[in-house]
């Protein structure tokens, strides 16, 4: 395979460094760009050429996207629940870094563009979710995503460049943030019944949920690089096995954890939080070979080894709520995690 120039937003972050750490095992050079916002640093391979911007800076992704062959942009404040009360902050990462980068991209004459969406675009329809059903988001994140979404389509149609919309969703596994309130349900709990306390849980708990092991996304987002079959497609990356509630993923990892007593907290639900949602893995199958290859348990064993090696973390409030109401959860507002 040829050697390429591979720009990674994100690339600090939880999907953005795994990436990384595949090209450069194919031989590939990678630069890329984090905020810092919701990765860690420690997470950048050693050999990615490396910028602390953000998306938005548009002139910066101008500079650093020159003689670029392929963009993955993994990059975004992927808060769906916490976009309800912090619209114009979510909305900055979603549609205005989206485009700064997609332009940056255009200008440089970057030939693909490989898009990281999220199952937030279909919102309210019927499970399984399939790539064509018409997008029906519930929330600032779901529509902001599903408009990056259409101004790719736009730009790339204009000027020639090819894209790919990926749909990755409830990625778990080791580098996850996981001293953040705001997002990553596994890994808060995680974080929490480390500490001996007990996890939150929004709603009944009966909201029922697919999660991906981060390795089983990253050997097929790859493909999206160099596949000519798969340009101009929209693909949901991940299983549609292993369909459970937030109550069993609790049950599960203290059963990892050996944690006694379980006895969740529950929190009124979050406003406009969809009960059902997995995806069909059918188009990826089909198109990539895609399999599930760790189910969910190992993957959250994975994720406890990783965060029991780190050290467990105090959550850290870093993100301004907008719009405080009687609708905000008091896990946020009174900071109780």
């Amino acid at each position: 395979m040829t050697k390429k120039r591979i720009f990674i937003s994100g690339v600090a972050g939880f999907l953005g460094s795994h990436l990384a750490d595949k090209f450069l095992e194919d031989g590939h050079d990678v630069v890329g760009t984090d905020s810092l916002i919701g990765g860690y640093l420690d997470n950048v391979p050693a050999d990615v050429e490396f910028y602390q911007y953000d998306c938005n800076f548009y002139n910066s992704m101008v500079k650093i996207t020159k003689n670029v062959d392929i963009v993955y942009h993994t990059a975004a404040l992927a808060y769906e629940g916490l976009s309800v009360f912090s619209p114009h902050l979510i909305t900055q990462s979603i549609v205005g870094a989206s485009t700064s980068l997609m332009t940056a991209a255009v200008a440089n004459g970057v030939k693909r563009f490989v898009h990281c969406s999220s199952m937030a675009r279909y919102g309210a329809n019927q499970v399984p979710f399939t790539e064509d059903m018409i997008p029906n988001p519930q929330d600032p994140y779901g529509i902001g995503k599903y408009h990056a979404e259409l101004m790719l389509k736009n730009l790339s149609e204009v000027h020639g460049m090819e894209y790919v919309i990926a749909v990755p969703h409830n990625i778990i596994g080791p580098r996850q943030k996981y001293d953040d309130p705001f997002r990553n349900v596994a890994a808060i709990m995680i974080n929490l019944m480390l500490q001996g306390r007990q996890p939150i849980i929004y709603g009944d708990g009966e909201q029922k949920r697919c999660f991906s092991f981060v390795q089983d996304d990253v050997w097929v987002l790859e493909k999206l690089a160099f596949d000519e079959k798969v340009i101009g497609e929209t693909i949901n990356i991940g299983p549609d096995e292993e369909f459970v509630t937030i109550n069993e993923l609790a049950k599960t990892i203290a059963d990892i954890i050996n944690f006694k007593d379980l006895n969740p907290v529950y929190m009124p639900g979050r406003p406009q939080e969809v009960k059902l949602a997995n995806c069909s893995a059918e188009k990826a199958r089909k198109l990539l070979g895609y399999k599930t290859k760790t189910n969910l348990r190992d993957g959250l064993e994975s994720m406890v080894n990783y965060i029991k090696d780190r050290g467990t973390k105090r959550f850290k409030y870093h993100l301004d709520l907008e719009i405080v109401s009687d609708k905000t959860p008091r896990t946020w507002k009174d900071r109780l995690f």
